[in-house]
């Protein structure tokens, strides 16, 4: 038998956001859309690099996330970022 899992308890944990487009400067954007959520985040705490053919961008930010709404907030901004085609 399963045991009933409480979601709550999975927090506060160490998460990995990825957004993956095309915009000028990727890095900055996530960098920006991602501070209201996060204040305190060092810039070691972001990632980017190019896709094999240079078109796209990927940027992963690892930080830890407090609750589920945290998480949802962070993933709602860095959507709303123009260029951003996918958000892991």
């Amino acid at each position: 038998m399963e045991t009933p899992r409480n979601p709550a308890a999975d927090f506060p944990h160490l998460h990995h956001v990825k957004a993956i487009g095309q915009h000028p400067n990727l890095l900055a954007a996530v960098q920006k859309a991602i501070a209201p959520h996060a204040p305190d985040l060092p810039g070691t705490a972001f990632s980017c690099r190019p896709s094999n053919q240079g078109q796209y961008q990927a940027v992963t930010v690892s930080l830890e996330v407090d609750s589920h709404e945290h998480l949802l907030a962070i993933y709602t901004s860095v959507q709303e970022i123009d260029g951003v085609i996918l958000c892991l």
